[in-house]
């Protein structure tokens, strides 16, 4: 195959003879062969570094920071004090975290599936009870649309009823929902 190929250092140099290589030192680029090249080492973060970091990608929950920043503590209370300012700066927030995993999770899941992921998270019970009842409203057209996506016809038979009855059972739907959703799914046909 032809094609571009990196120019490979080592050919683009001038050749040198044994005369000049006893004179001149080596560029400081050289090094020595079997020696792999320095890394550039960045200073270590902080705790508050490591966990503005994580907040960056997504909101999590103090607990979920907790968990995932433990092993970084130097000494006693040291996460709890960087946390507890993250809070006061209001860069943890219960009421985010719960809007964010609703924002991402409400279409695919029933509501007692979200709700054991916010209590998962370490929420306050008050906000997860508020994010649950937002979410009843809409449950069987939730449902159904989850079912229309993943089968889009009515099953041919009672195996095939249990089976995707069970599939939407297992993504947090209630049974009367999971009832309603199937026979809707029978009476459109």
């Amino acid at each position: 195959m032809t094609g571009w190929r990196r120019p490979d250092p080592a050919r683009s140099r001038p050749e040198r003879s044994d005369a000049d290589a006893d004179s001149a030192p080596l560029p400081a680029d050289d090094e020595p062969a079997g020696s792999a090249p320095a890394r550039r080492t960045r200073p270590e973060l902080s705790l508050k570094g490591r966990a503005l970091r994580l907040l960056s990608m997504r909101e999590h929950s103090r607990l979920e920071l907790e968990r995932k920043l433990s092993s970084y503590e130097t000494r006693e209370g040291e996460l709890a004090e960087a946390l507890d300012a993250l809070t006061a700066r209001g860069f943890i927030s219960d009421e985010r975290v719960a809007d964010s995993l609703l924002h991402r999770r409400a279409a695919k899941l029933g509501s007692s599936r979200i709700k054991a992921e916010l209590q998962a998270k370490g929420l306050d019970e008050a906000v997860v009870r508020e994010a649950v009842e937002s979410l009843r409203a809409t449950e069987l057209e939730r449902a159904r649309e989850v079912w229309r996506r993943k089968f889009g016809q009515p099953p041919a038979d009672a195996s095939e009823r249990a089976r995707q009855m069970r599939f939407l059972t297992t993504r947090g739907f209630s049974g009367e929902t999971v009832r309603k959703a199937i026979e809707g799914a029978d009476d459109e046909d």
